[in-house]
This record gives C-alpha cells, sequence and structure tokens, in this order.
C-alpha cells in the first residue's frame, strides 16, 4: 500500500507540472515574435553566423554532418566552413581550400522581408573561385544555403542562425 501511495503521488506530480510548464497561445506567440525580431535584427546588422547540420549535394543523396559547420557573416566579410562533396572542375591539385575560407563580400543583396523569410544573395572571390551564397532565413531561425560556383557542382545546406554567440 505505501508503494501505491507513493507511485500516485508521484504520477500527480508529474501531471501537474506538464500543466504548469504549458505555454498558452499568447505566450507562444509572444515568444515566438521575440525569435523573428532578434532573426530580422541580426540579419540588418549583417552580423550573424547559421550552423548547418544537413548538406544536400548536387550528386548523390543528403547527408547530416557534425557540427562546428558553418557560415559567418560579419559586414562586409564572409567566412565560410563548410564540407563539400560533388565534382570539382578547374581546382587546385588536392582540391583547394573548396568551401573554407575567409574573405570580403563583392556583393550582398537582401530582398527584404517576405512571407515570414527573407533572402539574401552573397557573391565573393576567393583566389581560386567565384561563389555565391543564396540564404533563406525564417522567423524561427531555420536557414537554407544554395552555393553555386564556377568551377565546383553546386550545394544545399540547411542548418539555423545562432541567436546568442557561444551557444
Amino acid at each position: 500500500m505505501n508503494r501505491s501511495i507513493i507511485a500516485i503521488a508521484a504520477a500527480l506530480l508529474v501531471i501537474t507540472s506538464c500543466g504548469t510548464t504549458r505555454m498558452t497561445s499568447e505566450e507562444k506567440k509572444r515568444q515566438e515574435t521575440l525569435i523573428a525580431n532578434a532573426v530580422w535584427a541580426k540579419l540588418d546588422a549583417r552580423s550573424y553566423e547559421i550552423d548547418v547540420d544537413y548538406m544536400s549535394p548536387l550528386r548523390g543523396g543528403g547527408r547530416s554532418v557534425t557540427f562546428g559547420y558553418n557560415v559567418k557573416v560579419d559586414g562586409d566579410n564572409i567566412k565560410s566552413y563548410l564540407p563539400y562533396v560533388g565534382e570539382a572542375r578547374s581546382v587546385p591539385y588536392g582540391g583547394g581550400s573548396g568551401l573554407n575560407f575567409e574573405d570580403t563580400i563583392d556583393d550582398y543583396q537582401d530582398s527584404g522581408l517576405k512571407k515570414g523569410r527573407r533572402n539574401i544573395t552573397i557573391t565573393t572571390t576567393t583566389d581560386e573561385d567565384t561563389f555565391v551564397f543564396n540564404i533563406t532565413v525564417y522567423d524561427n531561425t531555420k536557414a537554407d544555403i544554395r552555393v553555386h560556383s564556377r568551377n565546383r557542382d553546386d550545394i544545399s545546406y540547411i542548418g539555423y542562425l545562432k541567436l546568442k554567440d557561444g551557444e
């Protein structure tokens, strides 16, 4: 009998704690608005980082990628640390640096907010190639990156925009 009382008490505790942590629709909407505003502020400042966790090459199947791959934009600079799988045509012996570089941005175009997302096109030229990053960022921090290159097959990535530095 003692065990059944403890089990009932534990079940009640779990049920009541689940009920008190549930957000109301108004609180959820307020939180979604705060997140969206933080996303747009980072994009407006041209100071953001997108961590990727999935890649989809032009040929072959998509795959998850390990932690640490990202694209960072800081003013007029872009830092790309992305894995690459695909056909490379005119590249340095050994494959070159691929999508791992830091360089200045040649052209930055932001389409503005449309239907909960923003489309950004970044063009940069490194010593090896010219890259065009087509980035779509959604109001919930999700992001899609499509990279076009003169010397390599196109490749796409899925990830999220980091709201806080160091996380």
